[in-house]
């Protein structure tokens, strides 16, 4: 039995790289004498800039950057010496996993630090940048990333706004002056999700409550992000609002495609080329993938989808593991999985396990679940 497993992580439990190892246990508990091939994925999101660091053999670089609440901290960027290329994950500086559950709240947080981030990797002479937008805790658009780059925005009274800018803050722009020089790589973003920048489907309605955001809130983050892409179009003369994919993490996208001309790239097809997905599953006789929560957006570009619909055209059978599934106002389990385009999803929790007790025994439960699934199989 030949088995590719190709996972995203297990957001707050487990890393994509330690999924895929859980997984390969249980396969080989089941069949000590299949043949594993491990291709742990990502979509844009938490991690994949370390997966595609790894699979290029580049260079770890560290910087001090702002975090969502403006403190210091060290954060990492990739350098790729042979086509100076730097891969940024937006996480490392502004992603909610660097906050506590009390501390989210994108009124209050800032892109600030990812700006920093590209800065440090243009600096060092990159000529491309390639960021990885995913696991974000702001609603700022990306201003906070282009005042970073040298952008200056202005207040009614034609005064520099000098703190990092926060969803909150985007009402109070006035005015945005770009740099004297444009910035000196190309610019591409990894986004994870399709959803535009405005609207019932944008970044502020759709992700804001997920980073902490009030009901109240979410309308004034609404509007701070229509007031800040209308003041990018009357500057720049391109209007993102309705782009696919500026509204992941919390706009930057849509930011940094208006300001930077960046090219937004569906996150999930990026990764699966670059790690040569399509002529591993070619190579197998199943599929095995999973997330911590298969739902909706799964859907939208996720890596269950995308695995699995590579599954289907090549004729391979998939399996989905998850911790969570939401099953569509009770449709099942069959329905979700057609949804996402697997043969069957796999829920590895225990009905009767506590939120803590399953994010400690993840690794566990992946293993039991999937050597349980393959049995059931045969």
């Amino acid at each position: 039995m030949r088995v590719l497993i190709a996972p995203d992580k297990f957001k707050d439990a487990l890393a994509a790289v330690d999924v895929a190892r859980a997984m390969a246990a249980g396969v080989l508990d089941f069949d000590p004498a299949a043949d594993v091939e491990l291709c742990p994925m990502g979509d844009g999101g938490e991690g994949t800039g370390a997966l595609l660091a790894r699979a290029a053999a580049a260079e770890t670089r560290t910087v001090l950057v702002r975090d969502p609440l403006g403190r210091e901290r060290e954060a990492r960027w990739w350098h790729v010496a042979e086509c100076g290329e730097a891969i940024i994950e937006m996480a490392e500086a502004s992603g909610l996993g660097l906050l506590t559950e009390a501390e989210r709240d994108p009124e209050r947080t800032t892109s600030y630090g990812t700006g920093q981030l590209i800065r440090s990797a243009v600096d060092a002479g990159c000529k491309s940048v390639l960021v990885c937008v995913g696991g974000s805790a702001t609603v700022d658009g990306g201003a906070g990333a282009l005042q970073a780059l040298g952008w200056r925005l202005l207040d009614s009274d034609g005064g520099e706004i000098l703190e990092p800018v926060t969803g909150a803050v985007l009402r109070k722009i006035a005015q945005l002056v770009p740099p004297s020089k444009p910035l000196s790589a190309a610019c591409r973003v990894l986004c994870d999700v399709v959803n535009p920048l405005l609207g019932p489907e944008g970044a502020a309605r759709v992700y804001s409550p997920q980073k902490g955001a009030a009901s109240d809130q979410v309308v004034r983050l609404e509007e701070g992000l229509r007031l800040w892409v209308e003041k990018l179009h009357r500057v720049i003369g391109r209007d993102v609002s309705r782009l696919p994919g500026a509204g992941a993490a919390g706009g930057l996208a849509g930011g940094l495609a208006a300001a930077l001309d960046a090219e937004l790239v569906p996150g999930f097809a990026e990764v699966a080329r670059r790690l040569d997905l399509q002529q591993k599953a070619r190579a197998c006789d199943l599929c095995l993938t999973g997330e911590g929560r298969i739902d909706a957006q799964t859907a939208a570009g996720k890596v269950v989808c995308g695995v699995g619909r590579l599954a289907k055209e090549l004729g391979i059978p998939s399996l989905a593991f998850a911790g969570q599934a939401d099953t569509f106002n009770g449709t099942g389990l069959a329905a979700l999985a057609a949804r996402v385009d697997v043969d069957r999803i796999v829920v590895i929790t225990p009905e009767s396990a506590s939120v803590a007790t399953a994010l400690r025994e993840t690794a566990e439960n992946v293993r039991r679940a999937v050597r349980e699934a393959l049995a059931a199989r045969s």
